[in-house]
C-alpha cells in the first residue's frame, strides 16, 4: 500500500489560536521535500486519538480533519464521541456535522472533501492533521477508489427484505459463495458492507474482489503530500476493552438513548440507514424497537464496540504505518510530539 465542496464544522474558518507557537504511506524523504506534509493519526475506538490530536494542536501549527464516518452526522454527538462545543470552538474539526442522519456519505465524497480541506490548510501555511478510526477513508484517500456502480435503491431494498427474513449471516454465507475474498474480511453481521458487496454483484455480475483488482492495476493519482502516519495499537487489549466498557457506559449515562429518541422524532429514519447502523446507535435502535431488552443494552453495546475495535486493529495491521505506538504507554504523548516535530517541523 503506497501511501469538494466543504460543509464542515470549522471548514474554511481562520486557524485556531492554539498551536501558533508551536513506509508504505508516502513518508517524508529528502527527494520529496517539495511536497507539503500531512499527518495521519489512526487507531481503534477508545485509544486516545482525540486527546493526542488536541495535544498536537495545542503545541504545533496543525489543523484537524476528522476521519470518522459517524461524526459526519449532525445531532449524533454522544454516541460518536464528538468533542464538546468548547473544544470545537478552540480547535475546529473539519468534516464533522456535514449531513443529517437521513443522508449518506461515501468514501469517495470523503476523499474529495478531505483533499479540499488539506489544500486549504496547506495554503494557510499550516499542516493537515487527519484523525480518526475509519480506516477505509484513510486507505481510499491514499490509494483511490474503484469506479463502482452507484447505489441502487431497489436492489438495496430487496437485500434488506432478504435480511429481514433470513438474517445478515445468511446473506454473508451467500456472499462467501460468490465472492469468498470479500466475505472473508467481513463480519457475518456487517450489514452495510455485506449489502454493498451483494449490490455490486447483482448490478454488475462482478464481485468486489475483481473491481479492486482493476483498481490496483490502474494508474491512481497520488496524494500530493508527504505523510507521517501514526498508528495507535494497544499492546494490552484487556486495558482497551476496559476503556471501551467505561466509554460506552458513560455514553448511556450521558443520554445516548435520549439522543436516539430525539433523532427518531426529528428525522425519517430506519434501521437500514448508515447513521443507525453505527455502533451504539444500532443497539439503542433495537432496544427502542423491542428487539433488545433494556437490561441487555449495556452488554450488547460494549460487545459490539469491542468487535468494532477488533476490526479496526485488523485494518491497521494491513496498513503499515510510519510509526506504530502503544497509546497505553506512559511516554506516548511525548513520543508523538517528538516524532511530529522531528519529521514534520524539523
Amino acid at each position: 500500500m503506497t501511501f469538494s465542496s466543504s460543509r464542515s464544522q470549522g471548514a474554511h474558518q481562520s486557524s485556531p489560536p492554539a498551536g501558533q507557537g508551536g513506509g508504505p504511506y508516502p513518508v517524508a524523504h529528502e527527494e520529496d521535500g517539495r511536497l507539503p506534509t500531512a499527518i495521519f493519526l489512526m487507531g481503534p475506538t477508545a485509544s486516545g486519538k482525540t486527546a493526542l490530536a488536541l495535544e498536537l494542536a495545542e503545541h504545533l501549527p496543525v489543523d484537524i480533519i476528522s476521519v470518522d464516518s459517524a461524526q459526519v452526522f449532525r445531532g449524533m454527538d454522544i454516541g460518536t464521541a464528538k468533542p464538546d462545543a468548547a473544544t470545537l470552538e478552540r480547535f475546529p474539526h473539519r468534516l464533522i456535522n456535514l449531513i443529517t442522519p437521513e443522508e449518506r456519505y461515501s468514501a469517495a465524497q470523503f476523499c474529495a472533501d478531505a483533499r479540499q480541506e488539506m489544500a486549504g490548510i496547506t495554503e494557510a501555511g499550516r499542516v493537515p492533521l487527519l484523525v480518526g478510526g475509519t480506516l477505509l477513508y484513510f486507505k481510499a484517500l491514499v490509494e483511490g477508489l474503484a469506479d463502482l456502480p452507484q447505489a441502487n435503491p431497489a436492489v438495496r431494498a430487496a437485500i434488506d427484505r432478504e435480511a429481514a427474513v433470513g438474517g445478515w449471516p445468511a446473506l454473508h454465507a451467500e456472499l462467501a459463495l460468490l465472492d469468498p475474498v470479500t466475505a472473508a474480511r467481513l463480519a457475518p453481521n456487517d450489514a452495510q458492507r455485506i449489502q454493498r458487496a451483494l449490490e455490486v454483484l447483482r448490478l454488475t455480475g462482478k464481485p468486489l474482489t475483481e473491481w479492486f483488482a482493476v483498481q490496483r492495476e490502474a494508474a491512481l493519482p497520488q496524494l500530493p503530500y508527504r505523510v507521517l502516519s501514526l498508528a495507535l495499537v494497544p499492546e494490552d487489549r484487556s486495558v482497551l476493552h476496559d476503556r471501551i466498557a467505561e466509554r460506552f457506559s458513560a455514553m448511556i449515562e450521558a443520554g445516548l438513548v435520549e439522543e436516539v429518541e430525539l433523532l427518531r422524532r426529528g428525522y425519517e429514519l430506519s434501521a437500514e440507514l448508515p447513521s443507525m447502523r453505527c455502533v451504539g446507535y444500532r443497539q439503542v435502535w433495537e432496544m427502542l424497537e423491542g428487539k433488545l431488552a433494556r437490561a441487555d443494552l449495556l452488554e450488547r453495546g460494549i460487545f459490539s464496540s469491542r468487535q468494532f475495535a477488533k476490526r479496526q486493529l485488523t485494518w491497521l495491521r494491513k496498513m503499515a504505518a510510519s510509526e506504530t505506538l502503544d497509546p497505553l504507554a506512559a511516554n506516548t504523548r511525548e513520543r508523538v510530539l517528538e516524532l511530529v516535530r522531528e519529521t514534520v517541523f524539523r
